[in-house]
């Protein structure tokens, strides 16, 4: 990643010369008032390392604008105040104060852009949500020993109830379709329902060999949403059905396959809970009830 440095230099060479009318016309086009900068001292290369530690600066600023534009949304009208930014951190004092001032500031940034973000993804979908203002508030509090509100053990203990309850909400919400499904489903004829909660009809009755968890099994399949959405079929991979071992799949097939006899065709209906829970797995979303139609062909020898 080619970013960086002599930014300071080589923009400040070029752009401290800025002249009145320059600022002035910046200014009326994007209505930023630019901060006054000292121009820097005139850069003299002496030896050959001067130039190479030069040069290398200057080719580290390479795709840097469009860097800071795409991950930073920084606005290149506002290009002096990351350069005195910039300076502040590479030539600023290593005094106490500074450090922390830096380290104040990173730290800020990354909670900003990254950790709150995420926090309001976790809550989303959920009775609650997440305010930045009060979890800065709550953050500096914190550092300041500030217990007006609560204390950190307090805190800890709220945060951890609360994000247990939220989550239960939403799996409830989420899973509640596919349950409805199945309690209703169950009571239709020919189904049958398994102790683990695995329901299945049978559509053909076959006479073959029953695999093992360990058998190699051929079959043809169609999945499904309980809305009818198609999200896999074998048929989708090409002609030629599929092969895998029976425990490398949900548990919902693997207890389906190890009862199913060779030649048999069954309708599963598979909670979430024998599926893929709480995971994304590409067009299925998390805690989907699903339904297959499967067709055991053959034990692979």
């Amino acid at each position: 990643m080619k970013k960086t440095l002599t930014i300071a230099l080589a923009l400040l060479v070029a752009g401290a010369s800025f002249s009145t009318a320059t600022a002035g016309k910046k200014k009326k086009k994007k209505e930023v008032a630019q901060p006054v900068v000292e121009a820097p001292a005139p850069v003299s290369l002496v030896s050959s390392s001067d130039t190479l530690s030069y040069a290398a600066g200057m080719m580290m600023t390479n795709g840097l604008v469009q860097f800071l534009q795409q991950q930073f949304k920084v606005d290149t009208a506002y290009m002096v105040d990351f350069v005195r930014g910039f300076n502040e951190t590479v030539l600023g004092s290593d005094a106490p104060a500074e450090v922390a001032l830096r380290a104040g500031r990173q730290i800020g940034q990354q909670l900003k852009s990254d950790m709150v973000r995420r926090m309001k993804q976790d809550f989303t979908d959920t009775p609650d949500s997440i305010v930045e203002t009060l979890v800065f508030r709550g953050f500096t509090d914190a550092l300041m020993a500030d217990t007006t509100v609560m204390n950190t053990e307090t805190a800890d203990n709220t945060f951890k109830t609360k994000q247990q309850h939220n989550n239960e909400v939403r799996i409830e919400r989420l899973a509640k379709p596919g349950r409805d499904f199945l309690a209703a489903n169950k009571q239709k004829e020919g189904v049958i329902v398994l102790p683990s909660g695995l329901q299945y009809k049978v559509l053909v009755q076959g006479t073959g060999e029953v695999p093992q968890t360990s058998s190699k099994v051929k079959v043809n399949y169609e999945g499904r949403l309980i809305d009818g959405t198609v999200f896999d079929a074998s048929s989708k991979h090409g002609n030629e059905p599929a092969t895998f071992q029976a425990n490398q799949v949900i548990r919902g097939w693997t207890e389906a396959l190890t009862m199913m006899p060779v030649g048999s065709k069954w309708q599963l209906y598979i909670p979430q809970e024998l599926a893929y829970g709480d995971r994304q797995a590409g067009n299925i979303p998390p805690y989907s009830t699903l339904i297959f139609d499967v067709e055991l062909l053959s034990i692979e020898k």
